[in-house]
C-alpha cells in the first residue's frame, strides 16, 4: 500500500513511496543531470519548487556537504526513481518531503509536453490522494513570488578573500557558492551583498566589477538589483550569470519571458556567433532573455535559440545564462571568469558615484 502521494495541477494523481514525511507545494520542474544531487538540491534556483530527477538512481556516491552550494536544501520537496538511504536520511533531516517509487518519466514527459505546472505532495504514515490535491489550492505561480530573493539572500554583506587583486560587488539574489570562490580563486576579494542592496553601499565599495548572482523567481519581481544595474552602468564594468542576466538585459532596456519548461541540466548545448564554437553546459532556470535591448546577444542555445550570452558594445557588460561555474557540469566555459576580471584590468580606477 502506498504512503505517498503526487498530485498534479492537470488532475493526475502519482502513487509514490514516502522517504522523507511531510507535504508540500512548488512548481514541478526536472533536472536530466545525473550526477551533482547535492549541488542541485542546495542550489538556490530551486526555492518554491519540486524537483524530480531524470536519472533513475539518486544517490549512488553518498552525501557529502562539502559539494553543497548554500546551506541549505532549497527545493520544497523531491522526487526520484529510486532514492537512496543517504540522500533520504539527508533530506529528512532537512525537514524536506521526499518520495519515490514512481514513474518519473511519465512525470518528466508531461512537464516537457505540458509545461512547469503546480505540485502537491503528501507523504508519510496516513497520505491520503486527497492531502496531496488540497496541496495545490495554496500553491503560488513562480512569479508572484514577489520578493523570493529575501528567502535566499544573504542577510548581512561578507566578503569571499581571493587575494585583493581585484574587488567584485556580489550581488547575492541566490548565488551558488561556486561562483564566488570561482572568482576568489582568480584573485578577486568578493564582497557578496543582500540582493536589495542599496547604491551607497555599493559605491563605498568602489569595485571594480559590480557582479549580479543566479537566483530563483521571475527577474521582474528584482525591482532594486535591476535598479542597482541602471545607477552604474557605464561607471562599473557590470556582469552576471543565469538570473544575473536576465537582471542586466532588463536594466538596458531588455525583456524577458518564461519558459515552458526551462534549462535544467548539465548538457545543454551553446553556440558562440562570433567564432561558431559549441560548448556544453550546466543550466538551471525557467525563464530567458525575449530582448536583449541596448545589450548584444554573443551566444545562443543550439536547441531552441534563445540567448545565452550577452555584452555591450563598449565592452563593460558580460554576462551568460547559464552556469560557467558548473557544480555539477562540464567546465568547458570556465573562462569566463577570466573574460569579467579583464573588465577589470581596463577600468580606469575612478571613484564611483551613486547619485
Amino acid at each position: 500500500m502506498s504512503d505517498a502521494y503526487v498530485a498534479l495541477a492537470d488532475g493526475r494523481v502519482f502513487e509514490a513511496r514516502a522517504r522523507a514525511p511531510g507535504t508540500a507545494r512548488g512548481e514541478l520542474v526536472f533536472t536530466t543531470a545525473y550526477t551533482g544531487y547535492e549541488e542541485s538540491l542546495t542550489d538556490p534556483s530551486y526555492e518554491e519548487q519540486v524537483l524530480t530527477f531524470s536519472y533513475p538512481l539518486i544517490g549512488n556516491y553518498g552525501v557529502r556537504d562539502e559539494r553543497f552550494e548554500s546551506d541549505r536544501v532549497h527545493p520544497n520537496a523531491a522526487i526520484a526513481r529510486e532514492m537512496t538511504e543517504d540522500v533520504a536520511g539527508w533530506l529528512e533531516r532537512e525537514g524536506v518531503p521526499a518520495v519515490d517509487h514512481l514513474d518519473t518519466r511519465e512525470l518528466v514527459t508531461s512537464v516537457r509536453e505540458e509545461g512547469a505546472m503546480a505540485c502537491g505532495i503528501a507523504a508519510g504514515p496516513g497520505a491520503t490522494p486527497e492531502d496531496a490535491k488540497a496541496q495545490l489550492d495554496d500553491c503560488v505561480a513562480m512569479s508572484d513570488h514577489l520578493d523570493i530573493g529575501k528567502q535566499v539572500s544573504t542577510d548581512e554583506p561578507y566578503t569571499v578573500e581571493g587575494g585583493g587583486e581585484y574587488d567584485v560587488a556580489l550581488v547575492d539574489c541566490g548565488m551558488k557558492g561556486s561562483i564566488a570562490s570561482s572568482l576568489a580563486e582568480r584573485g578577486a576579494d568578493v564582497h557578496v551583498l543582500p540582493y536589495d542592496v542599496d547604491g551607497e553601499t555599493v559605491a563605498d565599495l568602489d569595485p571594480d566589477v559590480l557582479f549580479v548572482s543566479n537566483g530563483p523567481g521571475d527577474p521582474a519581481n528584482f525591482e532594486s538589483a535591476t535598479a542597482l544595474v541602471e545607477t552604474f552602468a557605464g561607471e562599473v564594468p557590470l556582469a552576471g550569470i543565469c538570473l544575473g542576466q536576465q537582471i542586466v538585459a532588463r536594466a538596458f532596456g531588455g525583456e524577458t519571458e518564461k519558459m515552458a519548461f526551462g534549462h535544467r541540466g548539465v548538457n545543454q548545448p551553446v553556440r558562440d556567433l562570433e567564432t561558431g564554437r559549441v560548448v556544453m553546459t550546466t543550466q538551471n532556470h525557467g525563464y530567458s532573455v525575449a530582448d536583449p535591448g541596448e545589450l548584444e546577444v554573443t551566444q545562443v542555445n543550439v536547441n531552441d535559440d534563445t540567448a545565452e550570452g550577452l555584452r555591450s558594445v563598449e565592452g563593460d557588460v558580460v554576462t551568460r545564462q547559464y552556469h560557467p561555474e558548473a557544480n555539477p557540469g562540464p567546465h568547458d566555459s570556465l573562462g569566463f571568469f577570466d573574460e569579467v576580471l579583464a573588465m577589470a584590468d581596463g577600468r580606469e580606477r575612478t571613484a564611483v558615484n551613486a547619485d
